[in-house]
């Protein structure tokens, strides 16, 4: 069993008397399409072999018991007294706190839970912390909620306590998750299909600026109203209701002078990001590899000189990685302002790129960056517990 989630049934056992069921919930990547989530566009994550471990039982009484082992800290709360507070707290009081407003009846319970996505990294350890407890709760309680109506709970938990106003993507992208595939996912239906990202020769790699960032600042919620700003402004185009609705940048330039610079950047930004993660498709039926890295580079020009969501040290990360021959794409991913770069290298020289390029970061910032081989791994799940 993973060392991780052994530690959470340790931790677990040494607290409580009853056997508690195991689950896993995974963090994400996205190859392309960020920031449209919540644009109505497509997007491309896959769920991958980082997460959180849940161990969790019913305890027959209204007490709520959370330890985290990541934080070394307990809380306890009561069935229905789910208030605001503050930290990792209020992501799980928030996803309770939406099973109450179902309304869905669930009784108290214990549980130990901890995990190996970096804080701030990109990886959406917000989401995996949220849908790993929605997917336990629903189970242990037996509240037949579907994983498309957990995640589109957790998308609410996230908008509510933590006040960030995110889109479905890493929710979704957690609880949907399917080995060996990415997810081509359709933000406005709130539907999906799987792709297979079955290229052998090739390895995804995650590099992490350790940079930190916090999309509950508000530049992540500055980013999503000036969306709404300018989409309001773009309603004028007839037969136009959202960004998906807008195939060419030529109808914002249209309305440019009736638009902010910062909402204009911000729209053109997403239209020509929902283009590039319709063309990614096509690409990936194609096996062109090479064509989907070139959109990856694309993405993070638009993100670092439109959507202004990048910093100096993601830019010399992607920069470092364009310049390297077997490195076919990178990007920053995620929120932005820090966090990881996305790679797709050649498995061949997979680590000697990882090392070059993480060698040129620690002489231009002083900062040794931490690498992460990653794998496209299913969604939220039932472990076995052999503790």
């Amino acid at each position: 069993m993973n060392q991780i989630a052994t530690a959470v049934l340790t931790e677990y056992t040494s607290r409580f008397t009853s056997k508690p069921r195991l689950f896993y919930s995974p963090g994400r990547i996205n190859l392309i399409g960020e920031h449209i989530d919540y644009n109505s566009g497509y997007v491309m994550p896959a769920a991958i072999n980082k997460g959180i471990y849940y161990a969790i039982a019913a305890n027959n009484t209204n007490n709520i018991n959370f330890y985290s082992l990541d934080f070394t800290e307990a809380y306890s709360t009561t069935v229905n007294s789910f208030e605001k507070k503050e930290g990792w707290k209020n992501y799980l009081l928030s996803v309770l706190k939406e099973f109450e407003m179902l309304p869905k009846s669930i009784g108290g319970f214990d549980c130990v839970f901890g995990g190996d996505i970096p804080v701030g990294s990109g990886m959406s350890s917000s989401a995996a912390v949220e849908g790993g407890l929605a997917f336990a709760v629903n189970n242990i309680f037996n509240l037949q909620l579907n994983r498309k109506e957990l995640a589109l709970l957790c998308q609410r938990a996230e908008h509510n306590y933590p006040n960030v106003k995110c889109g479905i993507m890493d929710m979704y992208a957690s609880l949907n998750g399917k080995q060996g595939n990415v997810i081509l996912l359709d933000c406005d239906k709130v539907t999906h299909e799987y792709f297979p990202f079955d290229f052998a020769d090739y390895q995804i790699v995650l590099i992490n600026s350790k940079v930190q960032h916090s999309l509950a600042s508000g530049e992540y919620n500055i980013r999503r109203n000036n969306c709404e700003t300018g989409l309001a402004v773009l309603k004028q185009e007839p037969g136009i209701f959202t960004f998906r609705d807008i195939k060419s940048v030529e109808i914002v330039d249209r309305y440019k002078n009736e638009l902010s610079a910062d909402v204009y950047n911000c729209c053109k930004y997403v239209v020509e990001e929902i283009n590039r993660t319709q063309q990614a498709g096509a690409l990936l039926k194609q096996q062109n590899i090479e064509a989907f890295g070139k959109l990856m580079f694309e993405t993070h020009e638009g993100l670092s000189r439109l959507y202004k969501v990048s910093c100096a040290e993601l830019d010399f990360l992607t920069a470092q990685a364009k310049a390297n021959p077997n490195v076919v794409g990178a990007r920053l991913m995620g929120g932005g302002f820090g966090g990881c770069t996305i790679n797709i290298i050649h498995k061949n020289f997979v680590g000697d790129a990882a090392a070059s390029i993480g060698k040129a970061y620690q002489q231009q910032f002083n900062i040794a960056p931490e690498v992460y081989f990653v794998e496209i791994c299913d969604g939220t799940n039932e472990l076995i517990n052999t503790v």
